[in-house]
């Protein structure tokens, strides 16, 4: 959609939808990473296994669940909070504060909200750190979803009640493309913000996704660049 106006596919929309990780920042900051050995060494510590087993264990629950807290506590009864608390107690100084990111959300008309699989602490300590945490009217995290990971429906369907948002005039941006087949189910138009991941790409074929958009910044800058000309 490049050189035509882009806000007049967008101009209907009053709520956006944000997934966090990789999302709201780029994958090459690899947060990931760190949260990825931290759930290997839960994993190892909760089950007194070896790291190399537990990590074993934690990419199973990962693929079998949606994450690997769910696995573990719907295999071994663990209380999520410990685990939730540990996982997301990582380094986030490097990421720098995103003001072109910034200046579009200012500059988006409608309610902002983060929806994650993630805590509301991880959220907040990585929003503030970007410089963006005070666009977003709510965070719809792991505990608001009882647990149930993205791409189950129930917590999308539970996030559009509680929030009381209309799912046709909304959007849902994600790195995730599965994710994204629920929200078009209930009629959200969606973005996937694609890395190199191998499951970023799981079910990427499909009229699921409307948009693919390689940078959130620089083309939420654009779109906003162009609402205002209108």
């Amino acid at each position: 959609m490049k050189n035509e106006n882009m806000w007049s596919h967008f101009s209907d929309i009053d709520v956006w939808i944000f997934d966090l990780d990789n999302t709201l920042y780029p994958s090459h900051c690899d947060l990931f990473s760190q949260m990825d050995v931290r759930m290997g060494e839960f994993v190892s510590s909760y089950l007194q296994i070896e790291y190399d087993e537990a990590k074993a264990i934690q990419k199973k629950y990962f693929a079998e669940y949606g994450t690997t807290l769910k696995g573990l506590m719907t295999n071994h009864g663990l209380d999520p909070k410990e685990y939730l608390h540990f996982v997301h107690d990582i380094d986030v100084s490097h990421i720098k504060p995103d003001e072109k990111l910034n200046t579009a959300l200012g500059k988006l008309e409608g309610r902002k909200i983060i929806f994650t699989n993630a805590s509301e602490a991880h959220a907040q300590n990585v929003s503030t750190q970007l410089g963006i945490d005070h666009h977003f009217e709510a965070v719809f995290d792991i505990y608001q979803c009882d647990f149930i990971p993205k791409p189950d429906l129930s917590v999308y369907k539970k996030m559009l009640k509680e929030l009381d948002i209309d799912p046709k005039r909304s959007i849902f941006f994600e790195d995730m493309a599965k994710n994204l087949v629920p929200a078009h189910e209930l009629g959200m138009r969606t973005v996937w913000i694609p890395n190199t991941a191998q499951w970023s790409h799981e079910q990427s074929s499909g009229n699921h996704i409307n948009h693919v958009v390689e940078d959130l910044s620089d083309w939420l800058f654009e779109l906003t660049s162009q609402a205002l000309e209108d």
